[in-house]
């Protein structure tokens, strides 16, 4: 599962509803791990609206996520987050199953 909070929610809708894509009910958020970044591992946001075979699907708090089944792995019971505050603004990934972070918090390892 991949867990959801309020902000991270409206902040999704309100990118959304700038990107200005056609029929916005069909597109879902895609979150996957790819390799890169300090740590070694990066998170990757993007909005989707095909499913891959072997996807794994999610509702949460009202937003449907979708991650490849490789990324799920990294990302079991992680909550993604949205921060608009002095200490930094941007989403933000609370993964249990992070070992360690790089300073942005951008990129993990495991």
């Amino acid at each position: 599962m991949i867990f959801v909070t309020d902000k991270a929610k409206e902040k999704v809708a309100v990118l959304l509803q700038k990107a200005k894509v056609e029929n916005e009910a069909d597109y879902f958020l895609r979150v996957s791990v790819v390799g890169g970044g300090c740590s070694g591992l990066s998170y990757k946001l993007d909005f989707d609206n095909e499913s891959k075979q072997g996807d794994q699907v999610f509702e949460d708090n009202g937003l449907k996520v979708v991650t490849d089944m490789k990324s799920l792995l990294y990302l079991y019971n992680t909550t993604l987050d949205f921060s608009d505050g002095l200490n930094g603004k941007g989403f933000h990934f609370n993964n249990p199953n992070a070992t360690r972070t790089c300073g942005c918090g951008e990129s993990f390892a495991v």
